[in-house]
């Protein structure tokens, strides 16, 4: 049986990837890169490198969210080099002038592999693993107050999960929490000053800003660049969002979860977008760490 939302299949799939086609170097990179500690297993047979990838797997508590955070980085440069060599292999074998229907023909070499990781509610995007699930993003917000060791962001996130079917009101309220949390941490991690007292969409704009995700952050030379500032406008208008729902319908405003016409769907409409909106803040303000 797996324990956590990692699959054995999808380990297993990794470790023979790199057993076959890594270097031992490589192998360290990346999963040091991602802070994986090596816990030797001498009871593992196979090559150095099978030994090494069971090494660096024996270092992970895979029931932990925040190592499933570990393990997914040092998925990334792994994925990265098997991009390039299967734009090499595509270079090689078709001329520039080929349809891309047919160059898809090509198998990428980890297929297998990013499939199974998309059973597992993770996807790469060509950059970073990402969640595609709400569960999955839920998991990295709960490995963020880990990281960070924020009590308060995981008690917030366990009224979440509980709450949706039992108590939608609670549900959006502490969802509310979550964004506020995770955007008062972003912001005291980057040491940039805001009010005791400011509400969701003055911390929403200040978080905005400090990564560099308002629209007027994007150049007019960047590709899709209309497109890009017009997500991200949207991103504003789901902060915007957020807060309106919670002062309708959530706890914190002296109402009782009895609400007419509020249920779980409601609650699961402000989960998803705060759970996105908080994942797409913690993974931006991690890639420019």
């Amino acid at each position: 049986m797996d324990k956590g939302p990692i699959s054995r299949r999808l380990k297993t799939l990794l470790a023979n990837h790199l057993a076959q086609s890594s270097v031992l170097r490589e192998i360290e990179d990346a999963f040091e890169s991602a802070g994986v500690p090596y816990v030797n297993d001498l009871n593992v047979s196979g090559g150095q490198r099978r030994q090494l990838v069971a090494g660096y797997y024996n270092g992970l508590n895979w029931e932990d969210l925040a190592d499933v955070r570990r393990f997914l980085d040092a998925l990334r440069p792994i994925l990265l080099e098997a991009d390039r060599a299967h734009k090499v292999a595509v270079d090689a074998r078709f001329p520039a002038w080929t349809t891309n229907t047919a160059k898809e023909k090509l198998v990428h070499p980890l297929a297998s592999l990013l499939d199974e990781l998309r059973r597992c509610g993770y996807e790469w995007n060509g950059e970073v693993v990402t969640g595609i699930t709400a569960s999955a993003r839920l998991a990295d917000a709960r490995a963020f107050a880990q990281e960070f060791d924020l009590g308060h962001l995981g008690e917030h996130i366990r009224r979440i999960e509980l709450a949706i079917d039992a108590d939608p009101a609670q549900a959006i309220g502490s969802a509310k929490e979550l964004v506020e949390t995770v955007a008062k941490t972003i912001l005291n991690k980057r040491k940039v000053p805001f009010s005791p007292s400011a509400d969701l969409l003055a911390l929403g704009k200040l978080t905005f800003k400090a990564l560099k995700q308002l629209p007027e952050d994007v150049p007019e030379s960047a590709k899709g660049a209309e497109t890009i500032k017009r997500m991200l406008s949207n991103l504003g208008s789901v902060v915007q969002g957020i807060a309106e729902l919670r002062s309708l319908y959530g706890t914190g405003h002296g109402r009782d979860g009895r609400v007419k016409g509020l249920s779980p769907r409601h609650a699961r409409l402000v989960v998803g977008t705060a759970a996105a909106l908080s994942y797409y803040w913690i993974e931006t303000d991690r890639e420019m760490t």
